[in-house]
């Protein structure tokens, strides 16, 4: 596994290789890239680059004894498909958001997805950047209330009305 620090993202840009194809993490984007026969085989060679934000979820099966894992993303709008049993790691591996990988690279993959959710999480959680603007009259209404309390005593309701009103 090769573990970079990436100062611009404030994360460690993570990459796993798997059984059909490398994947690279940033802190912005997820690359998928694809080389070899296998590659022409599953999906077709060449990469995929996607934005942390157009990522909803991880999906992810973990690699047993005798069959593959996978980490496949999943981006609404591109209509994700549930596979038949016993068929999820074979259909994964024609998915172009799919990475199959054996029990030996697991490990690489689960260092990926801890990063990657830790992301996700993080983009979900941070704070809105379009707050909706407070009008003089709601915050001359909080004032008011916080005077009527007895938590403000009537010159700071003054004081604080002309400031707002200016």
């Amino acid at each position: 596994m090769t573990v970079t620090y990436a100062p611009h993202a404030h994360s460690a840009a993570v990459t796993a290789n798997g059984h059909t194809g490398q994947v690279h993490f940033d802190g912005t984007y997820i690359t998928i890239t694809r080389k070899g026969f296998l590659a022409r085989a599953s999906v077709g060679k060449g990469e995929k680059r996607m934005p942390l934000g157009s990522v909803s979820s991880v999906q992810w099966k973990p690699a047993g004894g005798l069959i593959n894992g996978f980490i496949q993303f999943e981006i609404p709008g591109q209509g994700g498909s549930r596979s038949a049993f016993g068929k999820q790691t074979t259909d994964a591996a024609r998915d172009e958001n799919s990475v199959v990988f054996t029990k030996k690279q697991m490990p690489e993959f689960e260092r990926l997805r801890a990063v990657i959710e830790q992301a996700i999480a993080a983009r979900h959680n941070a704070p809105s950047q379009t707050a909706a603007p407070v009008s003089v009259a709601d915050e001359l209404a909080k004032l008011a209330a916080l005077r009527d309390q007895g938590l403000l005593s009537p010159q700071e309701f003054e004081q604080q009305k002309a400031r707002l009103l200016g």
